[in-house]
């Protein structure tokens, strides 16, 4: 039977002054004892071994411990705590350190200033319920936790640490403005279900040093940096959880490899999902809007797997970047501000069942020839731009890919490579494709229908290898081939009713073309000719013939030649002597 001890500072029959007393009586027994606590203050350190619980007899919070440094309960043995409040100060160890065994806290407020509210160390177990803990943080090392419905208010740096092997369940909890983490788990396991974190001020839930974290159904708002971080190899599962306001929604990077399902990442700052250096990540059926830069980004080797999300009301849907990796199926996007697949700097992305409305562009590629991307069953629909544009020096490769309604449709340029498979262009301003530059277009199998100007084009030294296609109801041509560039169309139709089916510059070979309209070869103009302005120069009001003219010259030497001068010289020599004749004769004189 559980022996009873009061603990009453102002007197009463059988009690106890303070509670140490109480606790000596009870360890002296050495049976199982209950301390049972009148409101009050208690300036005490306490001491508990054995099988003791703690009560205060009024309301939670009508007890209170405190010591002016240091800790305040030391607990060795199986200890509960019911409804006091411990108050500490420069309690490295903790405010309650659990050296050994089993401690329960239940209705317990603690407050550490410059310390730790909780220490569970190796080989014991804490149990936390409906609790507060303000200032400190609580930490499990290498020990078992269960926490369910507590409060952790402004810890100095992180709320919860679970570290060295510990493992750790929180249930329905809530962390509020941490220094650093709402919870850290290092080299351990921890379980979250049902919890909020706000206001961290850095990742609100961090995993790191293989460590394996579960989160589901869990709420993160408002913190300054990932709402979840999986890093440094850690593993684990977050499902049903929802993060708004952070600057990434969850981050994974250095070998992390985390499975997350039916999350939101909403509004926030940079990117939803964030993958980088070396992550990895399999996402599914998740839902990311409103994404102020990039919804979901892969980086600097990143390499997820995401399937069946969808991405809205934001700037750039999914973008691969520096020598990243990515795998994307069964994806929505729709309503950006900016481009709504990305592939640049020497990634390679595949995507598969990808459907895409109301962006400006479709897929874009930049990079030299390590920058590929795949494209497969994948629908482009209202882009303000173009469906698919590939530029560098990177190779894109479609299939089965539909755009419709857009400026173009599929383009590549300088010295991009674009193959297209089975694919078509519905309803374009400008045209089905275009190769432009010195870039390679092959398609095989294409279809373009109702584009306003032309079916496809090629202009600069751009080389276009098309078979097996068809260009119906293009407004101005079928098949434009301009300035260099060369190519071959092979088994092509082209069919409508006004325009021309095919204007190239002699450069193309066709070869079983198909058309009713016709085919105009586009010839060169003349040379215009040579045209040299002189200025300061004389200037002439009638035509002149012959002429040679000289300007700012310092000297000038004119000779001429001829029967009209030898007759010149011949009258110059006869009124030379006639003078000398009249001078002899006194003539004139």
């Amino acid at each position: 039977m559980v022996k009873r001890y009061v603990v009453a500072p102002h007197g009463g029959r059988g009690s106890y002054p303070d509670i140490g007393s109480a606790l000596r009586a009870a360890a002296a027994r050495g049976r199982a004892a209950r301390v049972e606590i009148t409101p009050g203050h208690y300036e005490e350190r306490l001491s508990v071994r054995g099988e003791i619980e703690l009560a205060a007899l009024g309301e939670a919070g009508s007890v209170v411990v405190g010591v002016p440094r240091g800790t305040v309960l030391d607990v060795s043995g199986s200890v509960v705590v019911r409804g006091l409040t411990l108050v500490g100060r420069d309690a490295d160890a903790g405010v309650v350190d659990c050296h050994a065994g089993i401690l329960t806290l239940d209705r317990v407020a603690i407050r550490a200033h410059d310390g730790v509210c909780a220490h569970a160390r190796p080989g014991t177990s804490l149990t936390l319920t409906d609790s507060e803990f303000r200032y400190g943080r609580t930490v499990f090392a290498g020990a078992a936790g269960h926490v369910e419905r507590c409060r952790f208010t402004d810890a100095a740096d992180n709320a919860v640490a679970v570290i060295e092997n510990a493992r750790v369940l929180v249930r329905d909890s809530r962390f509020d403005g941490s220094r650093i983490h709402g919870v850290r788990v290092s080299d351990a396991r921890a379980h979250l279900v049902g919890c909020e974190v706000t206001g961290a001020e850095q990742a609100a839930v961090m995993a790191d040093t293989r460590a394996e974290l579960t989160v589901e159904g869990c709420t993160v708002v408002a913190t300054h940096m990932a709402g979840l971080a999986f890093i440094e190899q850690s593993r684990g599962s977050v499902r049903g959880t929802r993060v708004t306001d952070a600057e990434n929604g969850v981050l994974v990077a250095s070998g992390a490899d985390p499975t997350v399902r039916g999350c939101v990442f909403a509004d926030c700052r940079d990117t939803g999902i964030h993958v980088q250096d070396s992550g990895r990540g399999t996402f599914e059926d998740c839902e990311i809007t409103g994404a102020g830069n990039v919804a979901v980004l892969s980086t600097r080797g990143g390499a997820p797997r995401v399937t069946g999300c969808r991405v809205s009301a934001g700037n750039v849907g999914i973008a691969v970047t520096d020598k990243a990796r990515g795998h994307f199926t069964d994806v929505d996007v729709h309503d950006l501000t900016g481009v709504a697949l990305r592939v640049w700097d020497e990634s390679k992305a595949e995507f598969a069942q990808v459907r895409v409305e109301r962006c400006p562009f479709g897929l874009e590629t930049r990079g030299n020839g390590g920058t590929t991307a795949e494209l497969t069953d994948a629908r482009i629909r209202d882009f303000d731009m173009a469906a698919v544009a590939a530029v560098g020096q990177s190779r894109v490769t479609l299939r089965r890919v539909s755009a419709e309604r857009g400026l173009l449709g599929f383009g590549a340029g300088e010295e991009a490579q674009l193959h297209v498979h089975d694919s078509e262009v519905t309803a374009v301003s400008t045209g089905g494709a275009l190769a432009f530059g010195t870039a390679r277009l092959v398609a095989r199998n294409l279809t373009v229908t109702g584009a306003e100007s032309y079916g496809l084009c090629g202009t600069g030294s751009a080389y276009l290898d098309v078979a097996d296609s068809r260009f119906e109801d293009c407004a101005a041509t079928g098949l434009l081939c301009d300035d260099a560039c060369g190519g071959r169309f092979a088994g092509c139709a082209v069919t409508g009713a006004t325009g021309v089916a095919v204007q190239h510059n002699g450069r193309v070979k066709l070869v079983g073309l198909r058309t009713s309209l016709p085919v105009r070869e586009i010839t060169e103009p003349p040379a215009p000719p040579t045209i040299v302005n002189h200025y300061h120069g004389p200037v002439f009001v009638e035509a002149v013939h012959s002429a040679q003219l000289a300007w700012n010259n310092t000297n000038v030497i004119q000779q001429q030649t001829g029967r009209s001068n030898q007759h010149n010289e011949n009258n110059q020599s006869n009124q030379s002597d006639q003078s000398h004749e009249s001078d002899q004769d006194g003539v004139g004189r």
